[in-house]
């Protein structure tokens, strides 16, 4: 990471120290006109997101600025602002941003989905779900099943199982493996009583990824609904020695299996 950010900024220096050396020729592009700084802006947003990850949310606030400076109609740079802000808990400076960072551009997938999860987070899941239906519209965004699966856990918040259920659907039709999407679904199944569905879709979660406490327990209540008692022994003693202080273990240890 630290290599990355090292070349983000010798891109940069080279990109602001450049000299076209002699006079510009007619309709020719200008140093420092729309392009150069959208260039800068995307350069110095990439190095926010970089910061973002690694918690140092001072300095990516910092380079975020340097980012709209350059351009201020530059749409992922108000969205990385509304995800910094999201994440130091400055609720109304994280929804100014995203929806600032919509106003110029207002069909970017990302921003569509960062917005809808905002929402989602801030108790509004109702709102959320139109802005990943709009990310998922876009034929050429990459990853349509995040904004599926985010979508069908903001449903499950409101307590609408159906709705939910669809959009995990979807989701899995495009990314088999994505594991909000098999865990959330699974337990759709273990409510229904489809506990063969159920079994494999936890499964998959638990081969694709390290196994949770969620995941766990979800597998030993779906075996002992199938009668396995030595595969529902096997997930219990798992959840104990992985996870002895989750809810999910006290509930094991309760009796409390639904």
């Amino acid at each position: 990471m630290k290599r990355v950010a090292l070349a983000l900024v010798a891109a940069l220096s080279a990109c602001a120290g450049s000299d076209p050396g002699g006079p510009t020729p007619p309709g020719a592009m200008v140093i420092g006109d729309v392009s150069d700084a959208r260039n800068r802006a995307r350069l110095h947003t990439d190095l926010a997101a970089l910061y973002y990850g690694r918690g140092s949310m001072a300095i990516a606030l910092e380079e975020l600025r340097i980012a709209v400076a350059a351009d201020p109609s530059y749409g992922p740079a108000h969205s990385m602002f509304g995800l910094v802000y999201m994440q130091l808990r400055e609720t109304k400076l994280a929804e100014e941003s995203f929806r600032r960072a919509l106003s110029h551009s207002p069909n970017d997938s990302d921003i569509n989905h960062n917005f809808g999860w905002f929402l989602c987070q801030t108790e509004r899941a109702p709102e959320s779900i139109p802005y990943f239906v709009v990310a998922v519209r876009n034929p050429l965004y990459p990853t349509p099943w995040r904004s599926y699966a985010a979508a069908g856990v903001c449903s499950q918040r409101m307590k609408n199982d159906k709705q939910a259920e669809g959009f995990f659907e979807r989701a899995l039709r495009l990314e088999p493996d994505d594991p909000t999407s098999l865990l959330q679904l699974g337990q759709i199944r273990y409510q229904q009583a489809s506990f063969e569905d159920a079994r494999e879709l936890v499964g998959r979660f638990n081969r694709v990824v390290t196994p949770t406490a969620e995941s766990l327990w979800l597998a030993a209540r779906v075996e002992r609904k199938l009668g396995q008692r030595v595969a529902e022994r096997n997930y219990s003693t798992e959840l104990r020695r992985r996870y002895p202080d989750s809810p999910e273990y006290q509930a094991l240890q309760r009796g409390e299996f639904d």
